[in-house]
């Protein structure tokens, strides 16, 4: 074979140049870089790993972010709190000097206004924002969450930073958890809110006969207290109290206990007297928000055996509460009374004294708001009722048909907001195979259908009526609005409901409680009262199924938190002089300053509770902001070990290659110099 220059300079040169200068670019690529490889095909192993590490860098900077900006709030958050709980500390030690007895009205009235004062303060720190985002509303941050009456308008939103797969922590806290929520702990505390002392005799206390108590009634005469109510359980009560002349007050509290479920020594409450007579009753279950109070009492002096009486109306009628002036023929029944609200009686109700009803009262009217006074609470869960809650859900189902709604019947009176027209509503809850529930405005003469908004639509069941049915058909009757012209059109019956939405509103509010808004008129002309059957009556098994406004015992401990309402009944407390309940002076629902230090304790506890809660957040968010750094660091010291190139090896690996390269051309340039036959 001949051998050509050509291929000499193939084999020698050509394919030693291309080597060379391939690794050259290589090793300048990778100093050029700093990576080790450009591309999958260069090392697959590599290139594979170095993607999911930078999918874990990825994911690391997100979580940093995220937990950053809930880290941000929450210790924001923690910040305005901290305020917040000086504030109160402060309003507990003006409740505590505004108790002392040495205070004069003077006084008391500057310490209400400094009260005042850091009650608005609380509310500023409540609607405190970042960045025009409310820290208190929730997931609503646009919306101010507490308005000047104290209302809450945000929601219950968790808010959640995301701190890794499956993993989130919150970083926030709603108001409707920090103002309106739940401390299981505390017992429901219920007080009498009438200062009592004896017919006969000088001062109250615990030994006090019944005759002294109530006045020395003829032989075989007793004294009768009738007790309305509720218990923890939701069980409703309706029960005659019956003690002969030598029973003392003792023996008073002992039965009420009773009546509520004690046996022996085993109690589910407390009854005992507070500072100037009034009666206080104590929930020994915690977290229930149930438990209610209302009683009279009733003593007999005259020839007549009246002692059995059970008819509100015959009480009213022949008793009176002026003893012993009025007691002459032909008013001969004393009566006591423990409860006193304001309420007016309702429709039908006795107009001589409406304070002896317990739930067949008219709402409390405040400008065009009319409000009842009793929580809705759900009995299984303890929360408030929500329009769409089922009745069955919040009534005591003992009453009646046990078990079921079926039969019962619910009354609503008063008069309508458009003319003051008086009016009277029966809706009669029913269960049937189509759905029976119908309401009626002429006593049950034309009965319309109260519809469900099942498929297809029929008269909701008693079981399954929501309090958003109920209040619908209210709203209808109170804003005097016209009926649907058939009493079974569905479409007549919801355009019915959605032309009374435009005269007025009838729903439940944050704590529960039904309300009507009058849409037409600043000062409303409507009144209005909702109660079954059995309200007014004293006769034994016909206690209430449901109550809807209540001249019940002051509530002065709950579970449930309303917290600038409390704060609000405090300071009234300050501003109408009153150190415990009392009727007789200023507002005859203020709880008093003794009983506000109390709440305020409670509430105290529950802001504390809730900054703990806090706290504890924003150490998570703080202790994930700095896991979080120390696994970027790491990952992306790995993700250097795999992919970064090692620039002082690559740089001898330039030189060596450099140097081989001079090499290869010096003696390719020596042999190009040699002849071919020299060469050979």
């Amino acid at each position: 074979m001949r051998i050509m220059q050509s291929m000499y300079y193939k084999s020698l040169y050509g394919i030693n140049n291309s080597q060379l200068n391939n690794k050259l670019f290589d090793v300048n690529k990778q100093i050029a870089s700093g990576l080790k490889i450009q591309y999958a095909h260069q090392d697959v192993t590599t290139f594979a790993e170095t993607m999911r590490l930078d999918n874990e860098i990825t994911i690391l900077n997100q979580i940093k972010a995220s937990t950053d900006t809930g880290y941000k709030i929450s210790n924001q958050t923690d910040v305005v709190l901290n305020e917040f709980v000086d504030g109160m500390n402060r309003i507990r030690k003006l409740l505590l000097q505004a108790a002392n007895g040495t205070n004069d009205p003077i006084s008391l009235n500057s310490i209400a206004a400094e009260l005042r004062g850091k009650e608005s303060h609380l509310k500023n720190l409540a609607n405190t924002s970042i960045n025009g985002q409310y820290l208190f509303s929730g997931s609503a941050v646009d919306i101010r969450p507490i308005s000047e009456d104290g209302t809450y308008n945000g929601n219950d939103f968790k808010m959640k930073s995301f701190l890794g797969s499956r993993i989130h922590q919150q970083y926030n806290i709603s108001g409707s958890e920090l103002f309106l929520g739940e401390e299981l702990k505390i017992r429901r505390e219920v007080s009498s809110n009438v200062v009592q002392s004896p017919n006969i005799g000088a001062e109250l206390s615990l030994d006090t006969s019944m005759d002294d108590f109530m006045g020395a009634v003829p032989v075989g005469r007793k004294h009768n207290f009738y007790l309305r109510g509720m218990q923890s359980n939701g069980t409703a009560i309706n029960n005659q109290i019956q003690l002969d002349g030598n029973n003392d007050i003792n023996s008073l509290l002992t039965a009420i206990g009773v009546a509520y479920g004690n046996v022996g020594g085993d109690k589910v409450v407390n009854v005992t007297m507070g500072t100037s007579g009034q009666i206080v009753v104590e929930d020994r279950l915690r977290g229930s928000s149930k438990l209610d109070f209302h009683m009279i009492g009733a003593s007999d002096f005259s020839g007549t055996d009246e002692s059995n009486v059970t008819d509100i109306n015959l009480l009213a009628t022949n008793g009176t509460t002026d003893y012993p002036t009025a007691l002459a023929s032909p008013n001969q029944l004393y009566i006591r009374e423990f409860n006193k609200s304001g309420f007016i009686p309702a429709s039908g109700a006795p107009a001589a004294n409406g304070d002896l009803q317990y739930d067949k009262t008219m709402f409390s009217i405040d400008g065009n708001t009319m409000s009842s006074n009793s929580m809705q609470i759900d009995k299984e869960t303890n929360a408030f009722a929500t329009a769409s809650t089922k009745l069955s859900q919040v009534a005591d189902l003992s009453q009646g048909i046990a078990g079921t709604l079926d039969s019962t019947q619910l009354i609503v009176s008063g008069t309508t907001g458009n003319t003051g027209a008086a009016f009277t509503l029966q809706v009669d809850m029913k269960n049937t195979a189509g759905g029976g529930t119908t309401y009626s405005l002429d006593g049950g003469v034309t009965n319309y259908n109260l519809y469900d908004v099942g498929v297809p639509r029929v008269a909701v069941n008693a079981d399954d009526m929501t309090y958003k049915q109920l209040m619908d058909v209210i709203n209808l009757a109170v804003t005097g609005s016209a009926l649907p012209a058939t009493t079974n059109n569905i479409t007549q019956y919801d355009d019915a409901i959605k032309s009374a939405s435009y005269l007025g509103n009838v729903a439940l509010t944050q704590d529960g409680k039904i309300s009507f808004t009058d849409a037409l008129s600043s000062t409303t002309k409507a009144t209005l009262a909702i109660h079954d059957v059995n309200s007014g009556s004293f006769n034994a098994g016909e206690a209430s199924v449901l109550t809807f406004n209540t001249n019940n015992s002051l509530t002065i401990r709950d579970p449930k938190t309303d917290f600038f309402n409390t704060i609000n009944e405090m300071i009234v407390s300050v501003e109408n002089y009153e150190l415990y309940p009392d009727h007789r002076v200023g507002n005859q629902r203020v709880v008093g300053i003794e009983s506000a230090i109390s709440m305020m304790d409670d509430l105290q506890d529950h802001i504390f509770s809730s900054h703990s809660l806090v706290g504890a957040n924003s150490n998570a968010l703080s202790e994930s902001l700095a896991r979080t750094e120390l696994l970027k660091l790491s990952t992306t010291n790995l993700r250097s070990l795999v992919i970064d190139t090692d620039l002082a090896e690559s740089a001898l690996t330039l030189t060596q290659l450099t140097l081989n390269y001079d090499a290869m051309l010096s003696t390719v340039g020596k042999i190009s110099k040699l002849s071919l036959v020299n060469y050979l």
